[in-house]
């Protein structure tokens, strides 16, 4: 079949009527206030409104002091576990950690190694994907974009269901674990095609080893010749932890429960909470962080001189620099104001590694922004909290140094993410509520219908 080469083509015409639609569209932002609207569910302190209830995760980043709400270092409990409790745990062993913590999110404890060992072997189980799904689906018309080739994947693996639109428990918590097991697969295969086709790269397909972690399965399947340190593998492996899941009030988390309520398939599901983390305001941010400094290593000569950092992320506010954007990204959290637990964690794990790499340099000049960014921020423009890195500030340098594509940045961030989106899902059908319809206030005034000869251009 011939490619319709206008398929992507923006004309004239559809620019008129974009601006037709965007004028029709715009709201006065006076009126929010008026009727009390809370944009973005969030209040003008930036606290979130209260949508529901649940059990899996907590974030912490107040106490209460004399009846006052105060900031404090930011702290994530996973089913009341702190997570760098745990974290520490399986550390302090030599374990990975991805699979422990899964069964914790979804079943709510924490298992004995009997548990832990029968768990593991039933997401090893359903690495497998439906026979000829490899080249039937994902080696067909391979997007540039690998979360539009993961939710094309997951909604193609209704097809091959043959309970698809089962919503009981049992069934939905099957098809939960095989999409846990399967995204490492369907992410890297779609990578490794989109490279192949568009790229002319060589074309890998390794098959996971049951034997192998998470973690250690992904570096397995995506690297050529299979190849990784115990360190890279055990940092992988906490990069998936700490992106399991965000307190149930994040983006994708919250489209999760919404799909879910509607009591569609859990395929739909899942494509959905794919849709929302691609978003640059969710998922992608990362990305953004490595390219920001990579430009910022070009226009700076000397990494550890103090004055051309700050002078650099002041022209990055001042939409000077990078994207003109005006943002240091990686700096800034909706929640956190002292601290993000998550970054706090990784920090340790990734100057390890920047070790093992020999990237002392780049990881001192991300420590160097670390600690001028919310200065700079402080100074230049007035905020009503705190300001400090997030997980996306070094889980982007933490996948430059395993060698990992961009392309695959959020994606690896989906293949922690859909823990704690099937826990969410879980506890929404186990509490069977009922279907989530926000209300909007309407403002448009009542118009009385002309005839089309009478209307004016």
């Amino acid at each position: 079949m011939e490619q319709n080469n206008s398929f992507s083509e923006i004309t004239p015409e559809i620019i008129r009527l974009a601006d037709m639609s965007a004028q029709a569209g715009i709201i006065d932002t006076e009126l929010f206030t008026k009727y009390d609207v809370k944009r973005g569910l969030r209040d003008l302190n930036g606290k979130g409104v209260l949508a529901g209830l649940t059990n899996i995760s907590d974030v912490r980043a107040n106490k209460i002091v004399d009846g006052v709400q105060v900031p404090t270092h930011g702290k994530l409990f996973y089913r009341g576990y702190n997570v760098k409790d745990l974290v520490d745990g399986f550390a302090a062993e030599n374990r990975f950690g991805f699979e422990e913590v899964a069964y914790l999110l979804l079943f709510n404890k924490l298992p004995d190694r009997k548990e832990l060992e029968e768990f593991s072997c039933l997401l090893s189980s359903y690495r497998s994907l439906p026979t000829s799904f490899v080249r039937d689906i994902i080696m067909k018309a391979p997007s540039n974009d690998m979360m539009n080739t993961l939710a094309r994947s997951v909604l193609t693996l209704y097809s091959y269901d043959d309970r698809a639109d089962d919503t009981s428990l049992p069934n939905v918590l099957r098809q939960c674990l095989q999409l846990i097991a399967l995204f490492p697969m369907l992410s890297i295969y779609g990578y490794q095609a989109y490279s192949h086709y568009h790229n002319g790269e060589s074309l890998y397909i390794h098959q996971p080893r049951p034997e192998l972690s998470n973690a250690e399965n992904i570096l397995h399947i995506l690297r050529p010749d299979s190849k990784y340190t115990p360190l890279e593998a055990k940092i992988l492996d906490i990069a998936l932890i700490l992106h399991m899941e965000h307190g149930g009030g994040n983006n994708s988390s919250f489209t999760t429960h919404v799909v879910t309520s509607s009591l569609t398939d859990t395929y739909s599901v899942i494509a959905a909470a794919i849709g929302s983390l691609k978003g640059p305001r969710h998922g992608g941010a990362n990305i953004k962080v490595v390219r920001m400094f990579e430009e910022m290593k070009q226009k700076i000569s000397d990494w550890s001189d103090e004055g051309q950092v700050a002078d650099y992320l002041t022209k990055l506010l001042h939409k000077e620099a990078f994207d003109h954007a005006g943002l240091i990204y990686g700096v800034g959290h909706a929640v956190y104001s002292k601290s993000d637990p998550r970054a706090v964690i990784f920090k340790s794990f990734v100057e390890k590694l920047s070790e093992e790499k020999g990237l002392h340099n780049e990881f001192a000049l991300y420590s160097l922004v670390e600690r001028l960014a919310p200065e700079i921020i402080s100074r230049e423009r007035p905020i009503y909290k705190g300001v400090n890195i997030n997980v996306d500030f070094y889980s982007g340098f933490v996948y430059n140094m395993l060698n990992l594509p961009m392309e695959l940045y959020t994606p690896i961030f989906a293949i922690a993410r859909i823990v704690g989106w099937s826990a969410h899902r879980m506890e929404e059908l186990a509490n069977n509520g009922k279907i989530i319809r926000p209300a909007y206030k309407t403002i448009c005034t009542e118009r009385e219908y002309v005839n089309i000869d009478k209307r004016e251009a």
